[in-house]
């Protein structure tokens, strides 16, 4: 420890060699950790704090800030400090690595995807996960300690049969995202029709300083970007918590109960204005096999009715089954004499959604909707 600190004074007042005073740096952090943990009495009531995590200096990404901004978040990790290098002497110093280092292996704390040996996926790490986009530093981490983080942030004790629901929900619509992206996977085939400049990532990209920056200052930024993507984790989390997985028995109840709504099937009723589609697609494969819910009413804030078309999965804009052409961009009276339905409100120009006074109109225009051939 006292060695550590004389060469830590040494480069600081004699020598400039960056190296020579980040391996220092190193050295000392792991001192005053010792130091401390003995100083603190029997090893019974020892506390290990300190932990350093390690990833690279330079340009960041999302990746590598998520992965920190998690680890972070645990209780072993909280008063972590972070050494950003790539010089390997340094790096095994460090307690954990993430995205540096060619190495994965759980075993020691090594979390690095950059190695062409690297294929792993959430599948291949958890079987019967069937998420199979290749891992980047954020993704290895949230395999190995998404579930702790969960439990963490959300306070939800690790035994409650929502946090796997939770941790399935978070990887495909948050972390999975930041695998794809800095893994150079397209979210789909073919031509895009317009591009997306407005994901974390590339809010991320904006805090890297600019190429003409005279005093580029890497550390500061990269401390904002893990304070980023912790906010944006923490809001996700907390929103499918107490908004989204609330919202799971009314679109079991209302699949469950369906015929008695209507002897097709094909339309449900939500007892009340919920977060619906995600769960619909979920629970549709969980009562039986071919469940193919076409509509979905439900009431408004203002007192009237809804129905809603079922798009083919959750990200599309395709519809099983849109409202009958003829009735896209009409409303009111003009609606309801061209249905032959009371009450019509409106019926959006695209097809995807329509209002009407009243729930059984609203159940008139989806039961015509079924009925309506297009050809």
């Amino acid at each position: 420890f006292f060695f550590s600190v004389t060469k830590l004074l040494h480069v600081s007042t004699v020598s400039v060699c960056p190296h020579c005073l980040m391996l220092a740096f190193v050295q000392l952090i792991k001192g005053l950790r010792f130091f401390s943990m003995e100083a603190q009495g029997p090893a019974s009531k020892r506390v290990k704090k300190g932990l350093v995590i390690g990833t690279h200096d330079g340009c960041f990404h999302a990746d590598e800030a998520l992965a920190i901004a998690m680890l972070q978040s645990l209780p072993q990790y909280k008063d972590s400090s972070v050494v950003r290098t790539r010089k390997s002497e340094l790096l095994k110093e460090c307690d954990i690595v993430v995205d540096v280092g060619a190495e994965y292996d759980p075993k020691t704390n090594r979390y690095d995807h950059h190695q062409r040996s690297f294929t792993s996926t959430m599948h291949s790490i958890d079987t019967r996960k069937p998420y199979k986009t290749k891992l980047s530093s954020a993704g290895l981490v949230y395999a190995h300690f998404g579930r702790e983080v969960i439990s963490v942030l959300a306070e939800i004790p690790k035994d409650d049969n929502r946090l796997e629901t939770l941790y399935d929900k978070m990887y495909t619509t948050h972390v999975e995202e930041f695998d794809g992206i800095d893994n150079g996977i397209s979210v789909s085939d073919g031509t895009m029709r317009y591009s997306i400049n407005s994901t974390i990532s590339s809010r991320v990209n904006q805090l890297v300083p600019a190429w003409n920056c005279e005093n580029p200052d890497y550390d500061g930024q990269f401390k904002k970007a893990v304070e980023l993507v912790k906010q944006e984790f923490v809001t996700k989390l907390l929103h499918l918590k107490t908004v989204w997985l609330p919202a799971r028995d009314i679109v079991k109840s209302a699949i469950v109960s369906r015929f008695q709504i209507d002897k097709s099937g094909e339309i449900i009723e939500l007892k009340t204005s919920c977060p619906w589609k995600s769960h619909l697609y979920d629970v549709e494969n969980e009562v039986e096999d071919n469940v193919n819910i076409k509509y979905v009413l439900y009431p408004d804030s203002s007192g009237n009715f809804r129905v809603q078309c079922v798009s083919v999965n959750e990200s599309s804009f395709t519809n099983r089954k849109s409202l009958p052409p003829p009735w896209h961009g009409v409303r009111d009276d003009n609606l309801s004499k061209l249905s032959g339905i009371e009450g019509c409100i409106f019926v959006h120009a695209n097809g995807f959604i329509g209002g009407n006074k009243t729930r059984e109109g609203a159940l008139q225009m989806a039961r015509a909707g079924l009925q309506f051939n297009s050809t």
